[in-house]
């Protein structure tokens, strides 16, 4: 027995769905604090990441991610 022909509608599915997933490392981790959930997090995790972001974020390239970076450590030292 064999299968149908898949019709054009069929061999569109799926197609576009990188276009859904951010591209740049910025754009995936503002994702991702958007949809947070409360975990227990060791404190001095969140105090090395807080750290590690707020001197990366001294030497972003460019205003955006330098926000997002001092954005995130706020984040992080206020769930602290």
């Amino acid at each position: 027995m064999s299968t149908p022909a898949q019709g054009p509608r069929e061999r569109g599915i799926g197609r576009g769905v990188s276009t859904l997933i951010p591209q740049s490392a910025t754009d995936q981790a503002m994702a991702a604090l958007t949809g947070l959930q409360t975990v227990p997090v060791h404190v001095g995790l969140l105090q090395a990441a807080a750290l590690l972001l707020e001197d990366a974020a001294r030497t972003a390239a460019d205003e955006p991610t330098r926000a997002a970076m001092a954005r995130t450590a706020g984040m992080l030292r206020s769930a602290m």
